[in-house]
């Protein structure tokens, strides 16, 4: 067992993001170590400015964050880094591989080690036999597993999805699930989503934000019967769920 993984903790310490006088974060404390959690929250809660800090990509007005003791801004907390945008960007005219080792390339492994993950993490998503193929020719589905192989290089302690899984077919929504499910038996997973199915097959803990504020933070199990309800109460309309054609779809792969 690798003790240094284990004992990986993320802090976000009384962090808040302003805009002028509009706050969109609004004095977050959570610490978050090993396992799937599922951010809800409705449109504007708060959740992608939120991400988007803790990936280095906005700076907190005020507060600190840190992942195993080292600070959001420095190089070795973004090599145990890894993210995947809700509009993530592919270079179409790149094929599966060509793309995953650019992309390696920016994160600074060495070639041989680029070679031999790249081809571990199109075998893990599925596109090995699709690794010659331009990214151009892709589904939808088959791009966001390319991009949860990218955001999995480097093997991060810390791996951030940005809505992994909205417009996907219940086929790809349950193997991207399982995807999910497995980084987080090794890595601290920050999972946002609009859909309560998603939340319900994978996530270990849940937090919810509502106009920038953290507002419930728990272990799945214990509010796994009031969650819907719960969410439905909090954000009415706000919420966007799958259809219950996807769900019923994604339970019965």
């Amino acid at each position: 067992m690798d003790e240094t993984r284990e004992n990986v903790v993320l802090c976000v310490d009384n962090i808040s993001k302003k805009y002028q006088s509009r706050t969109v974060v609004d004095h977050i404390n959570i610490n978050l170590t090993k396992g799937v959690y599922g951010l809800l929250g409705a449109n504007g809660a708060g959740k992608t400015t939120l991400m988007r800090m803790l990936c280095g990509i906005l700076l907190p007005t005020e507060g600190q964050i840190t992942l195993a003791r080292q600070p959001v801004t420095s190089e070795s907390y973004r090599a145990m880094l890894g993210y995947l945008p809700q509009d993530f960007g592919y270079y179409p005219d790149f094929t599966g591989r060509e793309f995953l080792l650019y992309m390696a390339a920016l994160k600074g492994l060495p070639k041989p080690q680029a070679r031999q993950k790249s081809k571990e993490l199109l075998e893990l998503v599925g596109l090995a036999e699709q690794a010659h193929k331009k990214v151009r020719t892709y589904s939808g589905g088959m791009k966001q597993r390319l991009g949860i192989a990218q955001a999995l290089l480097g093997d991060p302690k810390l791996l951030v999805l940005d809505e992994p899984t909205a417009g996907l077919d219940p086929k790809e929504r349950v193997r991207f699930r399982d995807l999910i499910a497995s980084a987080g038996k090794r890595s601290i997973v920050l999972l946002s989503t609009h859909i309560v199915s998603d939340v319900e097959h994978i996530a270990d803990s849940i937090l919810m934000m509502k106009d920038g504020k953290m507002i419930y933070q728990g272990k799945w199990e214990e509010s796994r019967g009031d969650l819907e309800a719960f969410y439905l109460e909090q954000f009415g309309d706000g919420i966007d769920r799958a259809d219950e054609k996807q769900r019923e779809g994604g339970r019965q792969e």
